[in-house]
């Protein structure tokens, strides 16, 4: 399925360690900075629709704040329950210093 990539930010304002949520099409991601290493996860928990951008990232796991499911930034599994299914991920790349993410034509 054809790709789309969408500017979000400067890699300048994405803080070590930090998430941040960007509109991209009709999606909303979540940006984790992990070491330098930008990771893009759909900013919705696959337990209860509910935004994980709110919630803390550990390393390479993101923690949502509503009842403690965690999911790999890195690939979307889950790391603990209560969730049970993976989130979705977006491909990135840095591009003159922007940060990019690959959507398909079924989320633009």
């Amino acid at each position: 399925m054809p790709e789309k990539w969408i500017a979000l930010t400067p890699l300048s304002g994405l803080e070590e360690g930090k998430v941040r949520v960007f509109k991209a099409g009709d999606v909303e991601i979540a940006l984790c900075n992990v070491d330098g290493e930008v990771y893009a996860v759909e900013n919705v928990c696959s337990h209860d629709d509910r935004p994980l951008g709110e919630g803390t990232l550990d390393g390479t796991e993101i923690e949502c704040p509503w009842h403690g499911a965690r999911f790999d930034v890195r690939d979307g599994r889950v790391r603990r329950m209560p969730a049970s299914a993976p989130i979705r991920t977006f491909p990135v790349r840095v591009e003159d210093g922007q940060v990019c993410v690959a959507l398909s034509e079924e989320t633009q």
